[in-house]
């Protein structure tokens, strides 16, 4: 936060405040004035004071809803076919070109190695989902590139970060297609091979074909507890029987039709090392998972706030879980940093899951301690930015704001000091200052705000680099649309991983 005296909320309370941020002054001088913005009425930011009904100013008339915009194609286009599913096509060509070869006879490596090609693209599929190696990840790029490098570069290193899972799912897809042929090529050929190998091929290949059908977004969207249960154990059945189908393949001698090459000679082929890579990326997170102390309160029937012990760095991602293997669901953590006592997670009551942290408040919960890192992680890649949520999204978003003054806060939603209560509005009013702040309550102002104009004004006036959005399906759509069309810079919610 600024050092500087901090604004007269009186003015703020009126519901227009013409502002410029102190914080501006830190701003190179080639770069643009601040500019005047019409900020909307927020609650009373007193520090430390609770928010009350009579603290609110009297909202300004709902605003008249605009005739809806079409989305120009282009737009639809360049966000469709966004790092994500790039990262899928060249994966996906390269691995089908390869297998195209083999198929021809013109890759003896890919006849020679076929296991190895299998396992290898699974192998790197489980990687870039590993909790470990994304921290890793994100803290190279956090560390080596914070601020000075271009922006396109700095942008293309948060979409990179953010879409790493086309690269998981172009890997376990390529996987399977160099199983199915490896498994069609023994079968071809099944007077050279035992029986339990071709057994373990169609096996190990129906195992991993569901695993990726549990993994499908429509199912992960909308069934989620059956894509965690189905592609967690799956996942975990494919990699046993990928254990024994590299085994067995490769103790086999097809030249005398006995498993003479065992031990040593297993131990060296490729397909054993990359198999004993992907175990190893697949156990380490799990050696994190506790069993952890969790206090919970329920402000209102719709949120239940949890809250354990330790800080963290902004960014972060949870999982939790009332079993210790079973389905884990992820929240956005609130802290107010590294030294803090606490951290916070806000969930919406929607599904089972959340329903029962209303209905029966556990004491302990699964977690793991090594939470994984999210895309607002890598604000620290900007000088300025938005961070802009509706709802319980903030639950991904205040922590940024909180531990940088550099990121300005747009929270939309209705009733929020009632619905989300004293916990989370007080970390809003400590430590969000209001020249960077602005609440719109759609229940007081009789509707939603005309968000593109909100935030084309507040982009304008903070001079912002970048914003980050977190909101529900359609929330999501309309801003990220509408952030291309206007030119700027913006990462939502991801619904395709």
């Amino acid at each position: 936060m600024s050092n500087k005296p901090a604004l007269a909320y009186n003015d703020a309370e009126k519901g227009t405040l013409d502002v410029r941020s102190p914080q501006l002054t830190d701003l190179a001088k080639d770069e643009k004035k601040a500019a005047d913005i019409e900020v909307f009425a927020v609650q009373s930011l007193k520090k430390d004071a609770p928010v009350t009904p009579s603290n609110v100013a009297k909202p300004p008339p709902a605003p008249a809803k605009p005739a809806k915009k079409k989305t120009p194609l282009w737009v639809l286009w360049v966000i469709w076919y966004n790092s994500y599913r790039r990262f899928f096509t060249v994966i996906f060509i390269v691995n089908f070109i390869g297998i195209g070869f083999a198929i021809a006879g013109k890759w003896p490596y890919a006849a020679r190695y076929p296991g190895a090609l299998v396992v290898g693209n699974l192998n790197v599929s489980v990687l870039v989902r590993n909790e470990i190696f994304g921290r890793c990840l994100y803290l190279f790029v956090n560390t080596c590139f914070a601020k000075w490098t271009p922006l396109w570069f700095r942008l293309g290193c948060t979409s990179t970060l953010q879409h790493l899972g086309g690269i998981h799912s172009g890997c376990a897809i390529s996987g399977v297609a160099w199983i199915v042929l490896m498994v069609v090529h023994q079968f071809k050929q099944k007077y050279l091979f035992n029986d339990s190998i071709l057994a373990f091929g169609v096996v190990t290949t129906v195992a991993l074909f569901i695993t990726i059908c549990a993994g499908l977004p429509w199912v992960r969207n909308t069934h989620h507890n059956v894509f965690e249960r189905n592609h967690r154990f799956f996942g975990w059945t494919s990699l046993g029987m990928t254990w024994i189908y590299t085994i067995v393949t490769n103790a086999y001698d097809t030249a005398d039709g006995k498993f003479d090459h065992i031990g040593r000679y297993v131990v060296q082929q490729q397909a054993f090392w990359y198999t004993v890579g992907m175990s190893t990326f697949i156990v380490l997170p799990w050696i994190c998972t506790r069993h952890a102390k969790v206090d919970i309160e329920l402000p209102s029937p719709k949120v239940a706030v949890l809250r354990f012990e330790r800080g963290m760095q902004q960014g972060l991602l949870a999982r939790i879980s009332r079993s210790a293997v079973k389905e884990y669901h992820a929240f956005g953590i609130i802290s107010e940093g590294t030294h803090a006592k606490y951290h916070y997670l806000i969930c919406g009551v929607q599904g089972d899951f959340t329903k029962s942290l209303v209905n029966d408040p556990p004491r302990r919960i699964w977690t793991r301690e090594l939470k994984f890192a999210g895309v607002s992680n890598t604000s620290t890649l900007y000088k300025r930015g938005i961070r802009i949520c509706t709802g319980t999204g903030l639950g991904a978003a205040l922590s940024t704001c909180i531990q940088s003054p550099y990121w300005y806060l747009i929270w939309i939603g209705s009733d929020q000091e009632k619905t989300f209560g004293p916990t989370i509005s007080g970390l809003i009013h400590r430590h969000v200052g209001p020249e960077r702040l602005l609440l719109w309550d759609s229940k007081v102002r009789g509707g939603r705000p005309p968000t593109m104009k909100i935030l084309k004004e507040v982009y304008d006036y903070w001079q912002a680099e970048v914003v980050f959005i977190t909101s529900n399906y359609v929330g999501n759509f309309e801003i990220q649309h509408g952030c291309k069309e206007a030119g700027i810079p913006a990462f939502g919610t991801l619904w395709d991983f």
